[in-house]
């Protein structure tokens, strides 16, 4: 912006701002009226409609699938994309916090004077790319699998087993391929390569503290089970 453009600024700045009305108290009733509405609306929709409430909690179950609320999603997806535990503080708290410095500095950034979106293309392109790339991980994770799934490849014929080591909190003591904890127990990725299936078998019904006994699972999940364990391997199929 040369000299000349600055003080055509400056004298538009003034004559607008002499027909203007000061922000105290028009502005402030303005925004109190609608913030009065907004909770009014609320406080109404909660009377009329009620409080959705879910089930009871229940401690002990293993098949619940915890979710994120919907404004979480973005969140929850990068977290599933960066699948490293070591690199789950940069998920959590690295990338957000840089966007978020990113845009309160936008300003200082881009200093144009323009309001107009085409004439200001670094804060027009930041502005979509942020907002696009929150509605892509939120429709993502709207739509992903469970956080206990097991994302690694076996035969059709073992995903029966699959499925019941995710639901009978296996991840939660074990890892197997990127999924689960590292510890206490120990990795099942190539578990085939150290203990047979009837190894396995009776260290399910069998097993050392702090493991939890699955001897009263269905014969059918624990065979599936066994099926599944004893052919990892570590490598997908």
């Amino acid at each position: 912006m040369n000299q000349a453009e600055k003080e055509q600024y400056l004298r538009e700045y003034a004559q607008f701002k002499a027909r203007g009305k000061p922000f105290f108290p028009y502005a402030v009733a303005k925004d109190s009226i609608m913030a009065a509405i907004v909770v009014l609306t609320i406080a109404a929709l909660s009377i009329i409609l009620g409080a959705e409430l879910g089930p009871k909690a229940d401690p002990t179950t293993t098949t619940y699938v915890p979710r994120p609320e919907w404004y979480f999603f973005f969140l929850f997806e990068l977290l599933r994309v960066v699948k490293p535990p070591e690199l789950t503080p940069l998920a959590t708290i690295g990338i957000p916090t840089i966007c978020m410095i990113l845009i309160i500095m936008l300003p200082f950034i881009d200093r144009s004077p323009e309001r107009r979106p085409e004439r200001r293309p670094i804060a027009t392109f930041t502005g979509i790319a942020v907002i696009g790339a929150m509605a892509y991980l939120t429709f993502l994770g709207a739509n992903a699998g469970s956080p206990n799934e097991i994302e690694y490849k076996v035969a059709a014929k073992y995903e029966a087993g699959k499925l019941v080591a995710a639901q009978s909190g296996c991840l939660a003591c074990h890892k197997i391929g990127e999924n689960g904890n590292d510890g206490p127990g120990p990795n099942l990725t190539e578990i085939a390569q150290r203990l047979p299936a009837a190894a396995i078998r009776r260290t399910l019904e069998n097993p050392t503290a702090p493991m939890p006994s699955y001897a009263g699972l269905p014969e059918e999940k624990k065979a599936a089970l066994v099926a599944f364990l004893s052919q990892l391997d570590g490598e997908s199929k």
